[in-house]
């Protein structure tokens, strides 16, 4: 019988090289109800070793699968598939995804797609957080000042670019120039280069009046100069906070919180654009609009992987902050 690679998790670690495992799979026919899918592209994502560390999205049975989305090629489909056919391209954005070659799942956990890039991948995870937290949760208006921490990853490009489109002024933070001017390219209006400016000097000084919306990645020291400078009536996302992902929260000894945001009626939101499913439809076909028609640009990095064998390099590349834009892996 003819059997796929994927790549498992045998414990928690935020170490994820200490735990996956790459384990040969039946490739079995589609059940009435399944489509089997040929993955071509995986995403590599900051979360993954939130995954394998147990922080979220599991249930402590091992082995369990990792990474999150895919897109590749329907090869088969179950008698009463209606709603795809063999040679349609379709996307998986749920976990398990992105380090296995082949996927057989409900049809209704598929979403198709007329083209399959790496750059269409990247409306799901990376599109539809960047959307949903900047129009639902961020509130997101027009002639804002809107600040972007983390600006040249995934997300972040994703987030310059869809603020950049509704009309507003927006700083990105990065760590190299060369990452700087793509996303001068993006559309920032000012880039702050982390390791060569404090944020918190600049915020204070080109921005005297505060930022108002705050699409944070980073946590520690970025998160605090984004408090110290929000804008009357501000608001702080919280996307996520990659600085402790690796190390485990940070402890800090400090007055609480609400000393800073009161006095602006400034608040702070933290989210997961899954906590909203009855908005993720339309962003994702808003999304793919938006890269068919060339609005957006969808950056990927040129790192090349290729296949489950090179997924936990992937993973342990992203997290040294070489990369510009999706880290992706080719099958």
């Amino acid at each position: 019988m003819a059997s796929y690679k994927k790549l498992v998790a045998n414990g928690y670690s935020r170490d994820i090289r200490s735990v996956a495992e790459i384990i040969d799979v039946p490739l079995t026919d589609p059940r009435p109800d399944e489509v089997l899918l040929k993955n071509h592209f995986g995403g590599v994502n900051a979360s993954d070793l939130n995954i394998s560390g147990g922080v979220y999205f599991s249930d402590g049975i091992f082995p369990f699968d990792l990474g999150c989305e895919s897109i590749g090629e329907v090869i088969a489909v179950g008698e009463d598939v209606a709603d795809f056919e063999v040679g349609d391209y379709a996307i998986s954005p749920n976990l398990g995804s992105a380090f296995s070659e082949y996927l057989c799942r409900e049809s209704e956990e598929f979403y198709k797609v007329p083209i399959c890039t790496p750059g269409v991948m990247s409306l799901i995870n990376a599109g539809v957080t960047a959307s949903i937290g900047l129009d639902v949760v961020g509130e997101m208006g027009s002639d804002e000042t809107v600040l972007v921490t983390a600006a040249a990853g995934s997300v972040g490009s994703w987030v310059v670019q869809l603020a950049k489109h509704a009309g507003n002024h927006v700083i990105g933070t990065c760590s190299t120039a060369e990452k700087g001017e793509q996303l001068k390219r993006l559309g920032c209006d000012r880039v702050v280069l982390y390791k060569d400016e404090d944020l918190g000097s600049v915020l204070s000084e080109e921005y005297p009046d505060g930022v108002d919306l705050v699409f944070e990645q980073v946590g520690q020291g970025t998160f605090d100069a984004c408090v110290d400078n929000i804008a009357q009536k501000g608001r702080i996302l919280i996307c996520g906070f990659v600085s402790e992902y690796k190390s485990g929260p940070q402890e800090i000894t400090s007055p609480r919180i609400y000393h800073k945001l009161l006095w602006k009626s400034a608040s702070l939101r933290a989210f997961l654009f899954i906590d909203w499913p009855d908005h993720v439809p339309n962003h994702m076909d808003r999304n793919l609009q938006l890269i068919v028609d060339g609005i957006v640009d969808p950056l990927v990095d040129q790192t090349e992987f290729l296949g489950v064998e090179d997924a936990v390099e992937a993973v342990e590349f992203l997290h040294s902050g070489k990369n510009i834009g999706k880290v992706v892996l080719k099958y």
